[in-house]
This record gives structure tokens, sequence and C-alpha cells, in this order.
């Protein structure tokens, strides 16, 4: 695939995540009651609408606004990579990771409590172990490609090309 296209597949894909995320915060945010669980696969997997102040598991409550400016650059670097990819199994690696990262950065900036203070909707309880979103799906999946793909050699971009030194004459 041509670059611009992998450009275009890797934008494209972090979209979907984006669109998707944001669709089904809101269809949460319209049928479920805060805290109250629907259990779709028994205890195992329920719906329950919580608002995350932290990031997974709770971690840094108090710090939403870090949390909020690592989103943004997290944001801004993996849209830079976006334009850099080489190959189409790290398109939708990436793709996924910006979605991810870009979805989660509108809800710290953008919904309440406050400006750059937003909690983050979550509504996919695993087990009472972890409530999350379909952003977080993206992510953990995101970077599991990484890994797989870094494990077994697939580069992320291919070498610059360098033309050899000219001997003087």
């Amino acid at each position: 695939m041509k670059q611009r296209a992998l450009s275009l597949l890797t934008f494209g894909i972090a979209i979907f995540w984006i669109v998707t995320d944001q669709a089904t915060k809101w269809l949460a945010e319209t049928y479920l009651e805060p805290g109250a669980a629907t259990p779709l696969l028994g205890e195992w997997f329920q719906l329950r609408l919580v608002y995350n102040p932290g990031a997974a598991f709770g971690l840094g409550t108090g710090y939403t606004w870090i949390l909020t400016v690592v989103a943004g650059v997290l944001s801004i670097a993996l849209g830079y990579y976006a334009t850099r990819v080489r190959h189409t199994a790290w398109a939708f690696v990436l793709g996924s990771m910006f979605g991810g990262a870009v979805t989660h950065f509108f809800d710290r900036l953008l919904r309440p409590p406050a400006f750059a203070n937003g909690h983050i909707v979550d509504f996919l309880d695993y087990a009472g172990f972890f409530v999350g979103n379909i952003a977080d799906i993206a992510l953990v999946g995101a970077a599991a490609g990484a890994v797989v793909l870094t494990f077994i050699g697939i580069p992320f971009s291919e070498p610059e090309r360098r033309e050899p030194a000219k001997s003087p004459a």
C-alpha cells in the first residue's frame, strides 16, 4: 500500500473508534442508571454506568488535569506517527491507539464536571474487576497488537534510504 493510503487507513480506523466510543457512551448515559448493574453474562460481564476521574483502575483520581495533558500530548504524537506508517498491520494498531487516545482526550477536556477536568464514561463491567469503555478495548487491543508486531519483526516503517556519500573527485 502507498504511504498516503496507509495514512488514510490509519486515520479512518481512528475515526471509527472515536465515533463508536462516543456513540456507545451516549447510549450508556441515555439508557443506564449510574451504578446499577445490567447483567449480560451473569456477573461475569455487565453493563454498569460509572464516571471515572482517574486512569485505569481508578489510579490518579486527583490528577485529572494531568491525565488531560497526557492524553492531548499522546494524541498529537500518535497523529504525527499516523502519517509515517508503512505497513497495513501497523495502520490498524496505530489507528486504534490514536482513536482511543483522542476520544479519551475529548472526554477529559469536554465532559463534566469541568473543562480539562472531565470524567471518562465507563460502562463495560468485567466481573467487578474493571469497568471500561470501547476506547479501552481499542487501546488494549492496539497495545497487544504492537507487542505482537514487534515480536514477529514487522517494522513500523521502512528504514530511511540514504544516498551513498560522494567521494571527492
